[in-house]
């Protein structure tokens, strides 16, 4: 299977491993948008280059890894691979709170990168697609709460059965060129005004 080229930020506060990483990713036909030698600078490389992936070490100065990794997934700028010299079960710990996709221990190599590099990419994309599908199903719960809330009004107001309700609104809808959901909180925003 032919991996995808990747724009990526690499952090590590050692220059030759950046240095190495930068080959072995550049020979494999990944670009490079950004380098930092701090957790600091890795966060702002991000939000500017909103790169596919972020590969960084743990222990930096500034600020470490661990919490530049927790920043990048709370403002959901890129999916990141951590990189260490330790396997400490606390670091592990530490590390998937942090909200990381892919762990790997020092030193790298090509067979452990790429996969974790896929891998990584993967989750990320899985967790992008089940936030959409989260927002989308609370934009239709909100949506029926609203027409549901629209109906009871024109019940109210007008003695209609629930059925004869909605279909005013669809009229309405339908009429006016507008969604259901439009209509719905017109009715609600009115009959709110009136109160």
């Amino acid at each position: 299977m032919e991996q995808k080229s990747l724009r990526l930020v690499i952090a590590d506060n050692e220059s030759l491993i950046r240095m190495d990483l930068r080959e072995m990713l550049e020979e494999a036909g990944h670009e490079i948008v950004g380098e930092a030698m701090d957790g600091r600078k890795a966060v702002v490389l991000t939000r500017s280059h909103r790169p596919d992936l972020v590969i960084m070490d743990i222990k930096m100065p500034q600020m470490d890894g661990i919490a530049a990794a927790k920043k990048m997934a709370e403002e959901k700028l890129a999916p990141v691979l951590l990189l260490t010299a330790f396997s400490q079960p606390e670091i592990v710990e530490k590390a998937k709170d942090s909200g990381v996709l892919g762990y790997l221990v020092k030193p790298v190599q090509e067979a452990q990168l790429f996969p974790a590099m896929e891998i990584a990419r993967s989750r990320w994309q899985e967790m992008q697609d089940m936030e959409a599908e989260l927002a989308g199903l609370r934009d239709t719960l909100e949506a029926r709460k609203t027409l549901d809330r629209a109906k009871g009004i024109l019940m109210a107001m007008h003695h209609l059965s629930e059925p004869e309700a909605y279909r005013r609104i669809q009229q309405y809808a339908m009429m006016k060129r507008k969604t259901l959901k439009e209509i719905a909180e017109a009715v609600v925003k009115a009959a709110g005004d009136k109160i």
